[in-house]
């Protein structure tokens, strides 16, 4: 079970629950994958709906080796995601609000 106060959150990924987590390791590779973008960026266009297919999977992949996965981004885009691709973008702003949002400023009361 995740620790969202952990920021961690749960996916399906090939019929396993999978915990993610963005640690200090998963948010320097998703910073590498973003190239020239920066977090704040991601942020911004996650809190504005005009997020990218490519943010899902950098974030999807952060966090699911932050959670201890050796998966690639190949694996990843080949997995079978539970609950498709909305349940993979709503995880990755999960992953985004938990790891950025301190506890007590949270609406969604995890």
């Amino acid at each position: 079970m995740p620790n969202p106060h952990a920021g961690e959150v749960a996916l399906m990924v090939n019929a396993e629950r999978r915990v993610l987590k963005l640690t200090l390791g998963a948010l320097a590779e998703l910073e590498a994958a973003l190239g020239a973008d920066t977090l704040l960026a991601l942020i911004e266009r996650y809190e504005e709906g005009h997020f990218a297919t490519r943010d899902v999977v950098a974030l999807l992949l952060a966090g699911l080796r932050g959670g201890g996965w050796k998966g690639t981004t190949a694996d990843l885009a080949e997995a079978d995601i539970g609950g498709g691709p909305i349940a993979a973008a709503q995880a990755a702003a999960q992953l985004l609000a938990r790891a950025f949002t301190l506890p007590e400023a949270r609406q969604d009361g995890l």
